[in-house]
């Protein structure tokens, strides 16, 4: 390593000093260069058109608190974000904030008030919220508030989305509502499992917990997604978030607010993704694209003459280049309508018209139904209900007419239960439990620690599920 000599550090040092009292200096230190004076303008406004159809979506659920002498379960309070998507009251969040709530209110962004001499925004109003729908598939749900007419956001184009395009999220993160965080986007069509339902758009916007359910929004400020999830090894942004896109969002929304659920059509096929070893195994003339794992007899698939093994080309003259897109462009068709199937089958090109039947859902909002004090089984971790005619119209073609529905999970205090809301519990250890009261006596004198074996249906299927008492 040299050393300097001291009469040339004496000489930088002088040019620095003159560089910093120079007119130029003050000039680039005080003046922005225009470009960023306008890019700085421009986030401003967007701010400020963006902010009133943000909203806080605060939920009354229920938690286990241990005490001595067992547990006790009592309200808690969690929430997201939302977005105002109609001037009527209608708001799109996320299904995980306010699934298993019995109470649902949203604050609305503080109103602007520019004769205030405080910095600090006016108190911000706070609405009960109806929730008209849930999509778990999705993990979107929609809500509805009185009055208005509200700021509302339009949506935009999500399928024209390419990286690098600079992007915004809005929301409430841990609870610091109204906040905005800018980055781009880094994926358009980010796939987490194999065939998995849905795709999100990566960002590296800040997202934290609390900005589930809010706004992603373009540089129009138009809605392009809604914040959903993050992925992080310490709990908080490390650059990794994910927005389910405006496109799927637009139609989950219209669906539930026509219909009050998402109806979901299909054909009664089972479609899979090519992959090269699959490609191989099977000697197949394709190494990428769909091919029909499973034709359900009696279907419309089947009475159309799909067959097993079929390559699917196309859905109604667009290419398929995965069975989740084959999927979601079936599913979006209307139900009772018409989808032509374009396939390859031993060489030859055939195009098939198929009829969209709708595909069953399990489960429903049950815990608008239930009250902490008369519904809770804290021994397994949920708040039930015992099934009864108006409970089995949102559950079709049970089992049995005699059981116990789980309308919620009950968080913390123990270990996490097995069950799922939209289950029905028939017999705790080979014993019928046909009402609330009988599976709470089959628990009764139970220690924590201990397991029971529940015969539970969920989503058609009988299943033995082992449940470790709380």
């Amino acid at each position: 390593m040299t050393r300097s000599h001291p009469m040339a550090r004496f000489a930088a040092l002088g040019l620095l000093a003159m560089l910093i009292s120079s007119p130029w200096a003050h000039a680039r230190k005080t003046d922005p260069p225009r470009e960023l004076a306008l890019l700085s303008t421009a986030v401003e406004s967007l701010s400020e058109r963006v902010d009133p159809a943000i909203v806080e979506v605060v939920v009354t659920g229920f938690s286990l608190t241990q005490r001595r002498g067992g547990g006790v379960v009592a309200p808690t309070l969690s929430g997201g974000s939302g977005v105002i998507v109609d001037p009527e009251g209608y708001i799109v969040t996320n299904a995980h904030v306010v699934e298993g709530a019995s109470e649902i209110k949203v604050r609305l962004a503080p109103p602007v008030d520019s004769d205030r001499g405080s910095v600090l925004p006016a108190p911000a109003p706070m609405l009960g919220a109806k929730l008209l729908g849930i999509d778990r598939e999705t993990d979107l749900a929609v809500l509805k508030i009185d009055g208005g007419p509200f700021a509302a956001l339009s949506f935009g184009d999500s399928e024209g989305l390419r990286p690098g395009r600079l992007v915004f999220a809005f929301g409430s993160p841990l609870g610091l509502e109204n906040s905005v965080s800018m980055g781009v986007v880094s994926a358009v069509a980010r796939q987490l499992a194999p065939d998995a339902p849905m795709i999100y758009i990566q960002t590296d916007a800040a997202i934290n917990p609390g900005n589930s359910g809010g706004a992603l929004v373009d540089v129009t400020g138009e809605l392009i997604g809604i914040n959903t999830m993050i992925y992080s090894k310490s709990g908080g942004n490390e650059g990794i978030g994910f927005a389910a896109p405006a496109h799927i969002v637009k139609t989950i929304y219209k669906r539930i607010r026509e219909q009050g659920r998402m109806r979901r059509g299909i054909i009664a096929a089972s479609a899979q993704t090519i992959t090269p070893e699959l490609a191989q195994g099977l000697t197949l003339p394709v190494r990428e694209g769909v091919i029909l794992a499973d034709v359900y007899p009696g279907g419309p698939a089947d009475r159309a003459g799909l067959k097993v093994g079929d390559i699917v080309l196309g859905v109604d003259g667009k290419s398929m280049e995965n069975a989740r897109q084959m999927d979601v462009n079936v599913y979006l068709k209307s139900i009772g309508g018409i989808v032509d199937i374009d396939l390859l089958r031993d060489g030859e090109r055939l195009t098939l018209p198929v009829r969209v039947i709708e595909r069953k859902e399990f489960g429903g909002p049950f815990a608008d139904r239930v009250s902490v004090d008369e519904s809770a089984v804290p021994e397994l971790g949920i708040v039930a209900v015992s099934l009864g005619r108006d409970i089995a119209g949102l559950l079709p073609d049970l089992r049995r007419d005699a059981g116990v529905v789980v309308a919620a999970q009950i968080q913390g205090g123990g270990a996490v239960t097995p069950l799922r809301s939209g289950d029905v519990i028939y017999s705790v250890n080979g014993q019928p439990a046909g009402t609330l009261d009988e599976l709470r006596g089959l628990l009764s004198g139970r220690m924590s620690g201990d397991t029971v074996v529940l015969q539970v249906e969920r989503q058609g299927r009988l299943h033995y599920v082992v449940a470790p008492l709380q």
